[in-house]
C-alpha cells in the first residue's frame, strides 16, 4: 500500500480481507489487542472508539427529528453546497446502488440520498438523516473518523468498529470552511464492495473540494474585529491575545484551546476527554476542574459550556498555516509556520493536528522544489534531521552546493539506519 488512507489497493483480493480484519477485529474486541492486517489509521480509530467506550454490537443514535433536522439543516453552512455535492454524486449513488451523506461537524447526518433499497438496508443500522455517526458514538467509520482526523479516509467492511455496520464500504472526506479552515461536516459515499477501490477515495475528495470552492464563491470572507488571535506553533506555552489581552497559557489550557479552536461547534466532556488524554483512566473531574481555572482566566465569554466552545471566532497560527497550503501559496505557508504545534504536548488532538501541519507543508515544499524554501525547512530547528527535505534539496540546489549536501544527505542516510 502506499496511500495509508486507502483500505486497499487495486489487485487486493476483498474476501481474504475481510476475513483477515474480521479476525483481527475479534482479537481486538475480546482482548484489547491489534493484530495485522489492521491499518494504522483503523488501529488508532478502534483504541479511540474503545476509550470511548462504543459497544461493537450497539447502533448510533438518532438525535434529530423530522422537526428539529428540517430548520437546523436549512440554516447550515453545507446547505449551500448540497447542490454541487448532489450534481457531482447522485447519479453516481443511484447508479451503483450507493449512499451519499454529508453530516456536520458533530457526526450527524443531515443528508442521506441515493438507491432506494441501499437507504432501506442502512436504515436497519440507523445510517439515516438525523442519526449521530461522530467516532466517540459509531465507532470507526468514514464519516465520523474523517472529521476526527480532519482527513479524507476509506473505511472497508469489519474495519469499521460496529458489527452491524461491516457489511458496508465507505469513504469520506471532511468539508471546511474555505476562508477559516474549520471543520463544517463531511461528504460520504456508502455501499458495498464496490466501493473497496482507491478511486472512490479520490472520487470523494474531489467532490470536497468543489463543494468548498464553491462555499468560498457564495460566501466572502468577513472581517471580523471581535476576534482572538492564538499563537501555538514552536511553542509549548500557546499565547492568547483579546484586544489589549495577552494571556501566556500553561500547557494544559494551550491544548484545550487548540483542541476547541478547531471544533467551534464545541465538544462534550467525554469528547475533550478523549482529545487531551492519553492516560484513558483520568476521571472528567481533572477536566472539569482545568476548565474551571481556563473559564477564570478568560471569562465567561470566552469559554462557554454545554458543549464547550469558544464565545468568539479565534484567529490560530496553525489555520492560517492550513489555508495558505490550500490555497497553493507553499512560500507563504512556511512564511506563517513557526516550528511544530505545541511540540511538547502528547494530547492525541495536538499530535494528530502536529503531524498533519508538518507532514503536508513538507510534502508541499518537496513537490515544489524550490531549493530557497527547501532550504528555510532543512536549516530550521525542526528540519536539521528531516532526511527527505535535505535529499530534495540537494537534487534542487546549484551545482557548486550539491556536493556538501549530498555528504550531509549521506551523514542523515547512516545515522538514521537507511
Amino acid at each position: 500500500m502506499t496511500d495509508p488512507w486507502v483500505a486497499l489497493a487495486a489487485d487486493t483480493d476483498p474476501g481474504e480481507q475481510m476475513g483477515a480484519l474480521r479476525r483481527a477485529h475479534e482479537v481486538f474486541t475480546s482482548a484489547g489487542r491489534l493484530e495485522r492486517p489492521v491499518r494504522t489509521v483503523v488501529g488508532e480509530s478502534w483504541l479511540r472508539s474503545a476509550r470511548a467506550h462504543v459497544s461493537p454490537d450497539g447502533a448510533p443514535v438518532v438525535e434529530f427529528g423530522a422537526d428539529e433536522l428540517g430548520p437546523y439543516r436549512e440554516a447550515h453552512p453545507l446547505a449551500r453546497a448540497m447542490p454541487v455535492i448532489r450534481e457531482l454524486m447522485g447519479a453516481y449513488a443511484t447508479d451503483g446502488e450507493h449512499l451519499l451523506a454529508v453530516c456536520d461537524a458533530h457526526g450527524r447526518l443531515l443528508w442521506v440520498e441515493g438507491h432506494a433499497a441501499a437507504r432501506r438496508r442502512a436504515g436497519a443500522m440507523n445510517f439515516v438523516e438525523g442519526a449521530r455517526w461522530a467516532e466517540s458514538v459509531a465507532g470507526t467509520n468514514a464519516p465520523g473518523t474523517a472529521i476526527a482526523v480532519d482527513r479524507p479516509v476509506q473505511v472497508f467492511a469489519a474495519e469499521h468498529f460496529l458489527r452491524p455496520v461491516q457489511q458496508w464500504t465507505c469513504a469520506a472526506a471532511p468539508l471546511h470552511d474555505p476562508h477559516t479552515g474549520r471543520v463544517l461536516g463531511a461528504v460520504d459515499i456508502t455501499g458495498g464492495d464496490r466501493l473497496a477501490h482507491p478511486h472512490s477515495l479520490a472520487f470523494v475528495q474531489a467532490v470536497a473540494r468543489a463543494a468548498e470552492s464553491q462555499l468560498a464563491l457564495l460566501a466572502p470572507a468577513v472581517v471580523d474585529g471581535g476576534s482572538v488571535r492564538l499563537s501555538a506553533l514552536g511553542r509549548d506555552e500557546a499565547l492568547l491575545v483579546a484586544g489589549d489581552r495577552r494571556i501566556r497559557l500553561s500547557r494544559r489550557h494551550s491544548e484545550i484551546l487548540v483542541a476547541l479552536a478547531r471544533r467551534p461547534e464545541g465538544l462534550s466532556g467525554d469528547e475533550l476527554l478523549i482529545e487531551l488524554y492519553e492516560d484513558e483512566s483520568v476521571p472528567p473531574v481533572t477536566l472539569r476542574a482545568e476548565l474551571s481555572r481556563l473559564r477564570r482566566l478568560l471569562g465567561p465569554d470566552l469559554l462557554h459550556s454545554r458543549p464547550y466552545r469558544l464565545g468568539v471566532p479565534v484567529d490560530a497560527d496553525f489555520d492560517t498555516v492550513a489555508r495558505r497550503l490550500g490555497s497553493g501559496a507553499v512560500a507563504a505557508a512556511l512564511g506563517a509556520y513557526a516550528g511544530p504545534l505545541l511540540p511538547g504536548s502528547r494530547a492525541p488532538a495536538v499530535v494528530r493536528l502536529r503531524h498533519r501541519i508538518a507532514d503536508e507543508l513538507r510534502a508541499a515544499l518537496i513537490a515544489r522544489g524550490d531549493p530557497g524554501l527547501l532550504a528555510d525547512w532543512a536549516y530550521s530547528p525542526w528540519g536539521g534531521d528531516d532526511l527527505p527535505v535535505w535529499r530534495a534539496l540537494a537534487g534542487a540546489a546549484p551545482a557548486e552546493r550539491r556536493a556538501a549536501l549530498l555528504a550531509r544527505v549521506r551523514g542523515l542516510d547512516a545515522e538514521q539506519g537507511g
